[in-house]
């Protein structure tokens, strides 16, 4: 047990700092939407505005679900969960973290397969901007990687809290 404490250690501490990074990038989001906004009102139009806010919305969200996870601020249906035990909770998330877990894999495996066409074919974006794809691809690859990492991380927790030992 003392492997999955470290393994819980460094993952929440990876995640934990790549989301207090990750999140300052609303700010960006709102600088290029402005952007976006004044060139549109006041000299030509930017091209890559729109896009590049899509890139950086996905990036947010992707590098921030780890951090998310980590938190416990996914949404939860709260009807009854709020009412059970410690116990009860920690052995309906261990079991459900499993799906979470084979979504995150089937994701990934989709991801890693996405990514590879696109390296292989230069794959670029088919609006008027066209920017290569594979950046962002690559990005939600480490993304969906962490995240796994992290429904790991949680299901030893709750194995753990099982078990009567602390975390």
């Amino acid at each position: 047990m003392n492997i999955a404490r470290s393994y819980i250690r460094v993952i929440d501490r990876v995640n934990y700092r790549i989301g207090r990074v990750v999140m300052y990038g609303i700010f960006v989001m709102v600088a290029i939407l402005l952007w976006s906004s004044v060139s549109k009102t006041f000299f030509l139009p930017s091209l890559w505005t729109l896009e590049i806010a899509q890139f950086a919305m996905v990036t947010y969200y992707i590098l921030g679900g780890p951090y998310s996870i980590q938190l416990g601020s996914n949404v939860r249906m709260d009807l009854f969960y709020a009412e059970w035990s410690d116990r009860k909770k920690a052995q309906i998330d261990a079991f459900t973290v499993l799906f979470l877990i084979f979504y995150l894999g089937v994701l990934l495996y989709g991801a890693i397969d996405s990514t590879s066409y696109s390296f292989q074919y230069t794959e670029r974006s088919p609006t008027a901007w066209r920017p290569y794809l594979w950046p962002i691809k690559v990005i939600m690859c480490i993304g969906i990687f962490l995240m796994l990492l992290q429904a790991i991380s949680e299901l030893l927790k709750d194995i753990l809290r099982l078990r009567g030992e602390s975390v």
